[in-house]
């Protein structure tokens, strides 16, 4: 027996069954909304993992192509592994659940979310996060929830909540909130320059929705949720810190990471740990607890020197940027580079250009979106902290952080009208400690300048952090957090944007929630060191797009022709534009609304191109003049081919003033000749002369 459960939210219809699929699952929801259906699921293991210190959640979001009518590409026409919406869905997912679950719990958990069939007015990425949270708060799972998410659009100058496929893809804003009864748990956001006051409204329009969603799971668990079960705890023993604090005092602590050196702290770090092993050698339950315990010792005391004594690790004011610096043009050859340095952390980013046809194509669950032609990759190498493991390509942070930089830049670059290319940037990460994803922004936005790229304005990013005491009004906001205040603090807001508004966001945090000053005074943080990057360190480097793509960059000319004449240029079984590329090198792309684009890097075959297509799109009038070259010879007169694939003849009696006994007098194969055009002859061929073009 299963019971429904349906609440109205942004005037559809949320349904969800319980108990009737997924039974063996330690919680499921079976989540329909219009007709979106997503069947999420929680389970975990029945122990702990051994010899790891943090919480094994997974997250998955499994986007089945059956759901949109659509059977896989490639060879083995089934799913493969995630596409690059299913991992940043997965994270935003993570995210806002991850801190509700106990601190001390080390069992396997996997929330799985399965999309069966999509509604191009319901998002199944929204149902997904709905359907997470209550399929884990009516399981036996420890959970301290339950949370909810709703999506905010802006169309037209208007808020809708939850949108559609084509309001979110087509609109101002595209904003995901997630919360709890009390407080805003998650923020992620890309926006079309969105001011700060705009933003904060929808957040909180999107928090009191979540709200009336919070209820209606209360609801569903006070009906058919179950009893939390009991768990193996892996905290550390209060017994184990005191003992710590004996060999080494907390005075010792706060000089140990009281320094701007990651290197210099790490390296204290490590003589503080071998002290310790070296202490509790006699106590083999504490040995593999050492570590853990000693990060913990460190947050305590980082998390004490902020919050108390007002003192960051490396000395900064609590609202100071580290040192910041930009260049542009450090790799040769390539389109575009620039690097952007803070502190530590340092990106380079490339940027590629290259024809639409090259765009990265889609098959996702979106079934009018094909194509992306801005794509912007970000890489983190062991090296840049200091590590040694081999590179086995990008995980789920890396993909999430090249998102985050894509989305920030995407509201500033040109229409493809305007600048006809694919666009890459590759951002590696040479040095890190904190906020890479925003160095990257604002590399990324140089190297599209510096490329030529006729970007709108320059984007920078920042990232702000937090430190809370024992209250809601015990807190403090922090500019530009660098990696060991990420690491033990209990936020990361990033923010990117341009003078005029933000085009990006992202908000981790590991405790329950923000208040509603806590937001709005990062969000201030941010627009503040925000304009200080663009104006005192962005725009001295290059403060406008460069005219013109660069020596290495392809060129690429555009022109408009018949859609009725695609055909011609393209010829049987393409045979005429092929060899319009072989002839010139360039590459040829053609749109269906007739729009050709000639790509190369040399301007004189690209003209030779275009002069082709031109001539093989014109109608054929009288007196046109056209350049040829003699492909066959007849007793009656001789082929001209002016153009791959069009050919005109010249009569015998046409291609001298005097009298000629054999077309072979005059010319030979493989000439090339100048001929006037007469019109059409009755068999509907080109007619030309040699003789009548001194007179045109």
């Amino acid at each position: 027996m299963y019971k429904t459960f349906t609440m109205e939210l942004a005037g559809r219809t949320l349904k969800a069954d319980i108990g009737r699929v997924g039974k063996q699952a330690n919680g499921c929801a079976f989540m329909h909304y219009g007709d979106t259906t997503v069947l999420c699921t929680a389970t975990a293991s029945e122990k702990p993992r051994e010899g790891i210190d943090f919480f094994p959640l997974s997250v998955e979001f499994e986007e089945k192509l059956y759901a949109v009518g659509k059977i896989p590409g490639g060879f083995n026409k089934r799913e493969g592994k995630p596409s690059e919406n299913a991992i940043l869905t997965s994270r935003v997912i993570d995210r806002p659940m991850r801190p509700l679950f106990p601190k001390d719990y080390r069992n396997d958990v996997t929330l799985n979310n399965m999309v069966m069939s999509v509604d191009p007015e319901c998002r199944p990425e929204l149902v997904a996060m709905i359907g997470s949270a209550i399929a884990t708060a009516i399981s036996d799972i420890p959970f301290d929830g339950p949370c909810a998410s709703t999506q905010i659009g802006l169309v037209e100058g208007e808020f809708v909540v939850n949108p559609s496929q084509e309001q979110w893809k087509n609109g101002d804003l595209n904003l995901t909130v997630a919360s709890t009864g009390e407080k805003v748990i998650m923020i992620e956001a890309g926006a079309n320059e969105v001011p700060e006051e705009k933003m904060l409204e929808a957040i909180y329009m999107a928090h009191e929705i979540n709200q009336e969603i919070i209820a209606f799971i209360n609801g569903i668990v006070a009906q058919v949720g179950k009893e939390k079960h009991s768990y193996q705890s892996c905290a550390i023993p209060e017994e184990m810190f005191a003992a710590m604090k004996e060999i080494v005092t907390c005075d010792e602590m706060e000089v140990a990471v009281f320094t701007d050196e990651k290197q210099v702290r790490e390296e204290n770090i490590r003589t503080i740990r071998e002290k310790l092993e070296e202490a509790f050698a006699d106590k083999e339950e504490w040995l593999p607890m050492v570590g853990e315990a000693l990060y913990q010792y460190q947050k305590k005391t980082v998390r004490k020197m902020i919050l108390k004594d007002k003192k960051r690790p490396d000395g900064r004011a609590i609202d100071q940027i580290r040192p910041l610096a930009a260049e542009i043009d450090l790799i040769p050859r390539v389109h575009g580079s620039a690097m952007f340095t803070r502190g530590q952390t340092q990106i380079c980013t490339v940027t590629t250009l290259a024809p639409l046809s090259e765009m990265q194509r889609v098959d996702g669950l979106d079934v009018n979106e094909t194509g992306k032609r801005y794509m912007h990759h970000y890489n983190f190498p062991s090296y840049s902290v200091g590590e040694t493991k081999p590179s086995r390509g990008p995980g789920r942070r890396e993909i999430g952080h090249g998102a985050l930089a894509e989305k920030a830049l995407i509201p500033v670059l040109p229409s493809e009208e305007e600048f006809p290319y694919a666009i890459r940037t590759v951002s590696e990460t040479f040095e890190s400690n904190g906020s890479t994803s925003q160095a990257s922004v604002c590399a990324s936005s140089l190297s599209l300048m510096a490329a030529g790229v006729p970007v709108k304005k320059a984007v920078a990013g920042i990232s702000c952090g937090l430190v809370t005491g024992e209250t809601d009004d015990d807190y403090i906001v922090l500019t530009d957090i660098q990696g060991l205040e990420d690491f033990f603090g209990d936020m990361d807001f990033k923010v990117a944007g341009t003078r005029d508004g933000i085009t990006a966001i992202q908000m981790d945090i590991k405790i329950h929630g923000l208040t509603k000053p806590i937001v709005e005074e990062a969000i201030a943080r941010t627009k503040q060191a925000r304009e200080y990057i663009l104006n005192e360190i962005m725009n001295p480097c290059i403060a406008t797009p460069r005219p013109e793509v660069g020596e290495y960059a392809p060129k690429i000319i555009s022109i408009q022709i018949d859609p009725e004449k695609i055909g011609d240029v393209v010829g049987q079984r393409g045979k005429t534009i092929n060899e319009i590329i072989a002839r010139t090198g360039v590459k040829i792309d053609i749109n269906d609304d007739g729009n050709v684009s000639v790509c190369g890097t040399d301007a004189d075959m690209m003209d030779q191109a275009v002069e082709m297509i031109k001539i093989i799109t014109t109608e054929f009038e009288e007196g046109q003049i056209f350049k040829g070259k003699v492909v066959s010879i007849k007793e009656f007169g001789a082929f001209i081919e002016f153009a791959p694939g069009k050919e005109g003849m010249v009569h015998i009696s046409k291609i001298c003033k005097s009298r000629i006994k054999h077309v072979e007098d005059v010319l030979t194969l493989g000439d090339k000749v100048t001929v006037v055009c007469l019109g059409k002859d009755k068999m509907g061929r080109i007619s030309f002369s040699m003789k009548d073009v001194a007179q045109r």
